[in-house]
């Protein structure tokens, strides 16, 4: 009798100690957590959400889970997103064919229109349901409900030193901060599209990257994340073992000098560099892909991008 019971609670030891395990694992991620969350309570974290990674469901309802743990654990999150190939698919579906001006979305009348409806009543709309329906709080700042994002219009210089119109393209002069910092007060995460209104409240389509840099500078963030495509800055883009995890302001400066940061990877950041200037503790670039990767970044010690200092 005695060798059947002590058979039985070896059976049940089997059976509850990887539990146990398991618990303790979790229980020392949370501790580990821990100094971090009272480190980056009440802080600003401005996070970038566009490009491809607003193409896979799976990435996004997964990093924004993640926003939501952040908003609830005491951080500030405000949300900053683009969503450029869905403007290309419908203005493919309107006839409208895009025109590029130095890698830049030449902004006609026609293209603001299909820009403010895809970004504003689409993609804003979405992604506010979306961490509401995870559990979290969450309102679309934009010029249909509360503008927060004031800017005026962009020209590029051309070869010759003359002047090239962009259309109705924009970059952020300033910000609303009163309503963003009432509104992440309250616990409620902003949702921000990338359209500007200029002082006479035009429409103004500006880049993303930089209109989420405008935010973490005018509110001097914590931090910028730019969730992107790929996990960060590589020394070669083609080996993943060269991934660059830590980077200061000078490094980037050389990096581009020397071709190694090119092409649409540096708007992002040279809007990064912007941002650190302006008193914005750390830049982030990560892969939305990697399941929880801005919580890893944020909240662990070690982290699963490229992070950019001064």
């Amino acid at each position: 009798m005695v060798q059947g019971t002590r058979s039985r609670a070896a059976e049940i030891l089997e059976k509850v100690l990887p539990a146990v395990d398991d618990a303790i694992r979790k229980a020392e991620v949370l501790v580990e957590a821990l100094g971090w969350i009272q480190q980056f309570r009440d802080r600003y974290v401005v996070v970038k959400l566009g490009g491809s990674s607003l193409e896979e469901p799976d990435n996004v309802r997964r990093c924004l889970g993640d926003v939501v743990f952040m908003a609830a654990v005491g951080m500030r999150p405000i949300l900053v997103h683009g969503g450029g190939k869905s403007i290309s698919r419908a203005m493919e579906h309107a006839g409208i064919v895009p025109r590029f001006v130095q890698g830049r979305r030449y902004t006609d009348d026609g293209t603001l229109e299909i820009v403010s409806r895809v970004l504003a009543d689409d993609i804003c709309e979405e992604i506010v349901e979306e961490i509401r329906s995870l559990g979290g709080r969450a309102v679309g700042l934009n010029f249909r409900s509360q503008n927060v994002l004031i800017g005026e219009r962009t020209t590029l210089s051309g070869p010759n030193g003359e002047t090239i119109d962009l259309g109705k393209v924009g970059h952020v002069t300033q910000i609303n901060r009163d309503v963003l910092a009432a509104t992440c007060r309250s616990g409620t995460i902003p949702v921000i599209p990338s359209i500007a209104l200029d002082k006479k409240g035009a429409k103004l389509n500006v880049n993303a990257d930089t209109a989420a840099a405008a935010v973490a500078r005018f509110l001097r963030a914590e931090k910028l994340v730019f969730l992107s495509d790929v996990p960060g800055i590589f020394r070669d883009r083609n080996d993943p073992a060269t991934l660059m995890p830590h980077l200061k302001s000078e490094d980037v400066r050389s990096l581009i000098a020397e071709g190694v940061i090119d092409s649409g990877m540096i708007p992002k950041v040279e809007a990064a560099l912007d941002a650190l200037n302006a008193g914005v503790r750390k830049v982030h670039i990560i892969d939305a892909g990697t399941p929880h990767s801005l919580l890893l970044e944020v909240y662990s010690d070690t982290g699963v991008g490229t992070e950019i200092v001064r």
